[in-house]
């Protein structure tokens, strides 16, 4: 999630490099800035309910993924998934209460909103957000990998266990460090100016006239590098570890389904176990790739395309800004969904109420479908 306009003007996300430009009237008059306008009346006050509630809900998802008895390589994963999520939104309430709060607040309605102090807690924002969420994209690009590789894997027991959990320990502290280091070029990119029209004056993102003969080359790195690495190559990766996770699901199913004829039931309610979780990691990748590859496409059609950045991609931004807020704040829904052992922890922690975890017999169970009941899904991964 990258904030990308904030009343009468905008930055294009943080990822993309911040410009300042104020909408012209005039334009009101297109289909995609009229929405513009309309939504921006809503944007506001939705996502500081949805950042409160997403919030929360990942403080849950920390307290009970960090329990002992939770503690596998995957939930490592979802854990700091879910603190990056926290990181995300919680400079957004603050943005979002001063420029959107209430609707329809410009520069020249009400310049005090416009402040260096305020601009500069919008660079600091910019910045920051647009790594975090880097950071849990690329959380989820590993979580889809290290759970294919799993289900390929034969190694099980307490020593394999803590080995993965180590491996996972490490991958995350590099994608933390790696994500701000590939992201150094939007640090240097982002610009505050003052800008001074019809007797008004106020402090702004600078202008990086996207897309135009005066665009510097830094920003062009910029904005390649945001939506190449923080979003198009994490979707791809998402979409071929899922993708062979899914088909390796249905293979086995499909022998087992031929096996099973004459089995008993309580085979039977095993493969409906696998089947029922791939029709839900379809879901988590179509989720995910809704949420991420049309931002990325966005962002290098309005690198390429002149006038594509003011024309479309403005009237989009704070859209999109929401969507991505949703995709933060979902998690828990979906572990509550899909996860029986989460949801019954959550019970026992937050709902007080006693409750008794179904004994698995693991000699009747295949490695698989123990991981499938040991461990919540994520919708970022479509590995669960």
């Amino acid at each position: 999630m990258e904030p990308q306009e904030a009343n009468g003007y905008s930055d294009n996300g943080g990822g993309d490099g911040a410009t300042t430009k104020v909408m012209d009237p005039a334009r009101l008059q297109d289909g995609l800035t009229t929405f513009y306008w309309w939504f921006q009346g809503v944007h506001g006050y939705a996502s500081i309910v949805i950042c409160v509630f997403g919030i929360v809900t990942n403080l849950f998802n920390v307290t009970i993924l960090m329990r002992k008895d939770m503690r596998t390589p995957t939930n490592i994963f979802l854990m700091w998934l879910a603190i990056s999520d926290i990181l995300t939104m919680v400079p957004y309430i603050p943005f979002a209460a001063h420029f959107y709060c209430p609707a329809n607040i410009t520069p020249f309605s009400h310049p005090e909103r416009f402040t260096y102090g305020w601009i500069m807690y919008m660079l600091a924002m910019v910045n920051f957000v647009a790594t975090t969420h880097t950071v849990s994209i690329w959380i989820g690009v590993a979580l889809a990998a290290v759970r294919f590789v799993q289900m390929k894997s034969t190694s099980r027991g307490p020593v394999a266990k803590e080995r993965r959990i180590y491996q996972v320990k490490v991958v995350t502290l590099a994608i933390y460090v790696l994500s701000c280091v590939v992201l150094i070029p939007n640090y240097m990119t982002n610009k505050l100016e003052r800008v001074e029209r019809d007797n008004v004056s106020f402090y702004a993102m600078e202008d990086i006239k996207l897309a135009t003969n005066e665009t510097k080359n830094i920003t062009i790195i910029n904005v390649v590098t945001y939506a190449v690495v923080a979003k198009i190559i994490p979707c791809i990766l998402i979409l071929v570890f899922s993708g062979s996770l899914v088909y390796t699901l249905t293979l086995k199913g499909r022998n087992r389904r031929r096996r099973l004829a004459t089995s008993s039931c309580s085979n039977n309610s095993k493969y409906s176990r696998q089947a029922t979780t791939t029709r839900m990691l379809l879901v988590v990748i179509i989720l995910f790739i809704i949420t991420e590859l049309p931002q990325g496409i966005l962002i290098l059609l309005s690198a390429s395309v002149p006038g594509f950045y003011t024309e479309v991609y403005l009237s989009l931004g704070d859209l999109m800004d929401f969507i991505a807020l949703l995709n933060n704040s979902i998690n828990f829904v979906l572990y509550c969904i899909m996860s029986q052992q989460f949801r019954l922890r959550f019970a026992q922690m937050y709902l007080r109420r006693r409750v008794r975890l179904k004994a698995v017999n693991s000699e009747t169970m295949t490695n698989s479908e123990k991981l499938i009941l040991r461990e919540p899904f994520t919708r970022t991964t479509g590995a669960e």
